[in-house]
């Protein structure tokens, strides 16, 4: 499932084995205190700090996995560019009527009787709306949880600020009692995850992200769920000829980035994920030997990538920067004249 996930651009963390939590923080970064882009464990290959760990590099899937293949899969929802719907079912004493829907008075009139769950808050706003409740959508993923909830599964447009997380018991942003977002600042646990409760297992037909409908992105933004970060910016195609790395630099990832223009023949089926991946870790390590730097790397790989696929800018910049962190930890030293 790991390698399914990064497949389609989403970055991966493990999860502990049998558990929905992050596999612990190594001994070291247990007692010292530091942010997690500080931490010298991802640029040695080493997960550590939950989804910040989060990756779509298959060397270091394999050596994680195939370390320990008991390890659970979490997704950073935000690099993937996805918003998930937790719809929990717990037991829980049902809270005022105008705290169901934050920012929405229900009138006395709406027989509330029988309401429990996420379920019901969540087909409430979408009655509200005139709409399906997302509960139902069948046109999207929707993954069952050992607990009887739903996680259910979107995609977020390309060109739109990024969405924050939030619980459904939270006073300041929330969305519908018993339902929480994950997004920017989360993570989701994947379809067939094991945990002791039991397995989450995928329901209907659909097994990939709908688009985010637009009348759930206006009550995300109406909740306060929109931030203002902006879209990854897009640099202008340049010619080959600009490209400002060493000579031995260039000839290596020529013809990586030429694989991964080349991807633009064909909307899918070209391995276009694996080719950046491979791209990103090759310019990682020429970084890291001092042939190239990031900036120049970015560019050049970012280029690549919006000439394969110009629709995929999140997507595109959540590999690259894995990647490149991934192949930073291998310093690539070529000998002889640049």
């Amino acid at each position: 499932m790991a390698r399914w996930c990064a497949s389609n651009g989403w970055p991966v963390h493990p999860l502990a084995p049998g558990r929905k939590t992050p596999a612990a923080n190594c001994p070291t970064c247990r007692n010292e205190s530091h942010r997690p882009q500080d931490c010298p464990c991802a640029p040695a290959g080493r997960w550590c700090h939950g989804f910040h760990a989060a990756t779509t590099n298959t060397a270091l899937l394999n050596a994680w996995w195939g370390k320990n293949p008991a390890l659970g899969v979490g997704v950073s929802c935000g690099p993937a560019g996805l918003l998930v719907l937790d719809i929990d079912t717990h037991s829980a004493q049902v809270p005022d009527r105008n705290r169901l829907l934050p920012g929405i008075p229900i009138h006395e009139s709406i027989n509330l009787a029988g309401l429990a769950s996420g379920f019901d808050t969540l087909a409430l706003l979408a009655a509200l709306r005139g709409q399906q409740s997302p509960a139902d959508d069948h046109t999207t993923l929707r993954v069952r949880t050992p607990s009887g909830g739903l996680h259910v599964w979107y995609r977020t447009p390309e060109q739109v600020p990024c969405y924050r997380s939030s619980v459904g018991s939270s006073p300041k942003v929330a969305l519908a009692w018993q339902v929480d977002v994950r997004a920017t600042g989360g993570y989701i646990v994947t379809p067939t995850t094991r945990t002791p409760a039991g397995t989450y297992t995928p329901i209907g037909s659909a097994r990939f992200p709908a688009l985010l409908p637009s009348w759930l992105a206006a009550e995300l933004q109406r909740t306060g769920h929109r931030t203002d970060a902006q879209p990854v910016p897009v640099p202008s195609p340049r010619r080959r000829a600009t490209r400002p790395a060493t000579k031995r630099a260039h000839r290596l990832l020529e013809p990586l980035l030429v694989e991964v223009e080349a991807c633009a023949a064909a909307a899918e089926g070209t391995a276009f994920t694996e080719k950046l991946n491979r791209a990103a870790y090759t310019a990682g390590g020429l970084i890291a030997g001092g042939h190239l730097t990031e900036s120049q790397a970015r560019d050049l790989l970012t280029v690549a990538a919006n000439t394969a696929r110009p629709q995929r800018h999140r997507h595109s910049h959540a590999v690259i920067t894995s990647a490149l962190s991934a192949g930073s930890s291998r310093p690539l030293h070529l000998e002889g004249r640049p």
